[in-house]
């Protein structure tokens, strides 16, 4: 979203607003309601959030508890990227 990143939907995070209003990491891409994908690096996340592209999209505020949980699944994918790297890389 934030970069711009085109991809296979697995490749992608999907953040859906339910038709009661919740908003909510979708990882099935399956739950019924407005969605919008994050590219699974998580340094965009936070420009996502902070910029409000990620409310825009959703046409809903982004509850606290999302962005929490949305900040701490980031931190999971950087550091896995830093440890583990890329195959061919040498």
């Amino acid at each position: 979203m934030a970069c711009r990143t085109s991809g296979a939907k697995r490749l992608l995070v999907r953040i859906v607003r339910t038709p009661d209003g919740r908003v909510l990491a979708d990882p099935s891409g399956k739950m019924a309601g407005r969605g919008a994908y994050l590219c699974a690096d998580g340094h965009c996340w936070g420009a996502a959030l902070d910029k409000g592209l990620l409310a825009r999209a959703l046409k809903t505020p982004i509850p606290e508890s999302l962005r929490e949980e949305l900040a701490a699944m980031s931190a999971t994918m950087t550091t896995n990227d830093r440890e583990g790297g890329q195959r061919g890389e040498e």
